[in-house]
């Protein structure tokens, strides 16, 4: 079971007979996901709020020392890791997606089976209670 760094409480996923081939990899990262044994917190669950983007300041050049490159460096890296996050998320919810999608459908397959053995002993069945 994993826990988000707020400590809320944790969604566990339900193993399933369904075998997980694993023919969706959209990134390098996520080619181990197996959405049977991923727990997904409350917080992993929620839309993220929009924000509104603050208009960019023009900052003159006698203005960007070492301590202005730096600030940049930083945020550089914060944006890259936060659009890093956010492609792992995505992939990974389009995996889950086409592991239910896969999974619907044998269930589905299974379901039809089962409604013709069903009515398959249903004939059998009134056969011989008619004799």
């Amino acid at each position: 079971m994993l826990r988000d760094r707020k400590n809320s409480r944790c969604v566990c996923l339900p193993r399933s007979p369904c075998i997980w081939t694993g023919t969706l990899s959209l990134a390098s990262s996520s080619r181990d996901f197996d959405p049977r044994t991923r727990a997904f917190s409350d917080e992993d669950l929620k839309p993220q709020p929009m924000i509104k983007k603050s208009r960019k300041q023009f900052v003159p050049d006698e203005m960007k020392d070492e301590k202005y490159w730096a600030r940049r460096r930083k945020n550089n890296m914060a944006a890259k890791r936060s659009r890093d996050a956010r492609r792992i998320k995505e992939n990974q919810i389009a995996l889950r997606a086409g592991f239910l999608e896969k999974e619907n459908m044998g269930l589905r397959q299974e379901m039809d089976r089962l409604k013709k053995e069903n009515m398959l002993l249903r004939d059998k069945l009134s056969k011989f209670s008619d004799v």
